[in-house]
This record gives structure tokens, C-alpha cells and sequence, in this order.
């Protein structure tokens, strides 16, 4: 499988794992309890160790910077599509999303949509870089499986 296919494809599962928990808090009342939100930083976890244990396991690499790309690749994927669908739902689906951003106790008053994007952009990154790192740590002295021929 080429890195790109696995980039793509768990950057996609991170943006679908982050996309169903906002659904089901959504159905459950609980999209104003903004402490919830933390927990994006585990899919984003277990989405950047999915991808480099795929790049190792696939593509027997055992490269410090090509595992770190696969995984921070991934997790921007992700979160670039996070974006795009925070934009979609509150441009066409619930544009009082931001109210509620508004009143939660981690953003502040008078927020505009571009101001979100930007913050979630930095944010998101800060959280990819961090979670590739932290793992690369693990990974950084496992060696891809011999292929025997």
C-alpha cells in the first residue's frame, strides 16, 4: 500500500471517528459541554499510530521521518476535513454553532467562522505534531518485519 493511500485513508477514519462523536453528542444533548471536545485528541491518537504501524507493517519502513510523515500527514487529513465539515454544519446546517462556542468557557465572545477555522487550524496542528512525536518516541527503534522471499 503507498503511503499516500495510507495517509488518505486514516485521515479519513480520524475525520469520520471525530464526525460520529460530535453526531452522537449532538443526539445526546451534550454538544454544549465543551470539555467533551478533548477527547478529538484521541482520535487523533489512535489514528496517527494506526498509520505508522500500517506504513511499517505494508511498506516495511522503518524511517524516523518517513513514519512521522505518515502519521502527521494523517492527522492533518483529518482535521483539514474536520474543518471543512465545522464549516459546512454551521455555514448551511446550524449556523448557532457559534453561539454555543461562544458560551463555552475555552473560546470567548464575538466569534466569527474564520476565526474558529484559524483556531481549529492551529490547534489541529499543534495536536498532530504532538501525537506523531509522542509515538514516533515508541516507534522510533522498532524495526520492520523481514520479508522472507
Amino acid at each position: 500500500m503507498s503511503l499516500n493511500n495510507i495517509i488518505l485513508k486514516n485521515g479519513i477514519l480520524i475525520y469520520s471517528c471525530i464526525v460520529t462523536f460530535f453526531l452522537i453528542m449532538k443526539i445526546f444533548g451534550l454538544d454544549n459541554v465543551s470539555e467533551l471536545r478533548f477527547l478529538n485528541f484521541l482520535f487523533v491518537f489512535w489514528g496517527v499510530n494506526r498509520a505508522i504501524k500500517q506504513n511499517i507493517d505494508y511498506n516495511h519502513q522503518d524511517s524516523y521521518f518517513t513514519n512521522f510523515y505518515a502519521g502527521f500527514g494523517s492527522s492533518i487529513v483529518g482535521i483539514a476535513l474536520t474543518i471543512v465539515g465545522l464549516m459546512v454544519y454551521v455555514g448551511f446546517i446550524d449556523p448557532s454553532f457559534i453561539t454555543i462556542l461562544e458560551n463555552s468557557s475555552l473560546w470567548g465572545k464575538e466569534l466569527s467562522l474564520g476565526m474558529v477555522v484559524f483556531a481549529l487550524a492551529i490547534e489541529g496542528t499543534a495536536s498532530s505534531v504532538m501525537c506523531s512525536f509522542i509515538l514516533m518516541q515508541y516507534y522510533k527503534n522498532y524495526k520492520a518485519p523481514e520479508i522472507i522471499a
